[in-house]
């Protein structure tokens, strides 16, 4: 199937599909400043009229600039914040560096003074722990969370052949399918395919999409297909990606990212 998009634009052009708002960069520090400056926003407007704000985060090199920024924002009650992540390796040694959990302690639950964070620990049955962090997720809503989309458009762990837009749970368990482990390799969070897990815990899609606002990321010219895919192609499980055109969210792209930008 050819997907065909409206004319060329130029970096810094917003536009919309479905409710989905899409905001393009030239260069990856743009779109990472900006990202985070929108979530810092989002964060006051909340802290204003309500006690603490629940967020979820993704780990990802992806996401690494927007975290940065994030971190540095002045004036954000850190202590009225509370933290999850969207998924998580089984089958690592607890203190492994690929781990999410540890990726998101170096880069930010590690940087700001949280209230609580609340980290996915498959070990050591890892159905259980589904359960378990689906419980600590449904304690209260969910605010905000900060997101990205894979090169098989994947969201959280949520691959083609598992996605599911009705998803009867929160959490499970999942198998990854090739191009999402291999992602990880290019990506250079693991030397090896053979390193990769094969399964995961992840939050599922409409776990996902109930929280108050979603912010995604997505840059590189690796993710340009998928967000191709995602601004243009068939609301489906294909690309799981499509469905943040029914969600409460913002897209930023960086020049290399945005399938509308030509050089």
């Amino acid at each position: 199937m050819t997907l065909v998009s409206p004319r060329p634009r130029p970096p810094g052009t917003a536009r919309t599909a479905g409710r989905l708002a899409v905001e393009s960069f030239d260069s990856r520090a743009e779109m990472g400043n900006a990202a985070a400056a929108a979530v810092a926003d989002a964060m006051h407007a909340r802290l204003r009229t309500q006690k603490q704000v629940r967020m979820i985060f993704a780990a990802a090199p992806s996401q690494a600039e927007m975290l940065d920024a994030l971190c540095r924002e002045p004036g954000i009650d850190w202590s009225r914040v509370t933290a999850f992540h969207m998924d998580e390796y089984i089958g690592l040694r607890p203190e492994a560096p690929e781990r999410f959990a540890i990726w998101l302690d170096r880069h930010v639950f590690d940087r700001v003074p949280f209230g609580e964070v609340h980290r996915i620990v498959p070990e050591p049955d890892a159905d259980l722990a589904a359960r378990a962090y689906a419980t600590e997720l449904a304690a209260a809503p969910i605010d905000i969370v900060c997101l990205g989309i894979g090169i098989n458009g994947h969201i959280a762990f949520n691959d083609p052949p598992v996605a599911d837009f009705a998803d009867p749970l929160d959490v499970k368990v999942v198998p990854l399918d090739e191009i999402c482990r291999r992602q990880q390799v290019d990506d250079d969070c693991f030397a090896r395919l053979d390193d990769v897990p094969h399964t995961a815990l992840t939050l599922t899609v409409p776990r996902l999409l109930r929280a108050g606002q979603l912010f995604c990321v997505a840059p590189g010219a690796a993710k340009r297909d998928a967000v191709r895919r995602t601004l243009y192609g068939p609301l489906s499980t294909e690309c799981p990606a499509s469905i943040l055109r029914e969600a409460n969210c913002t897209l930023y792209l960086d020049r290399e990212s945005d399938p509308d930008v030509q050089d």
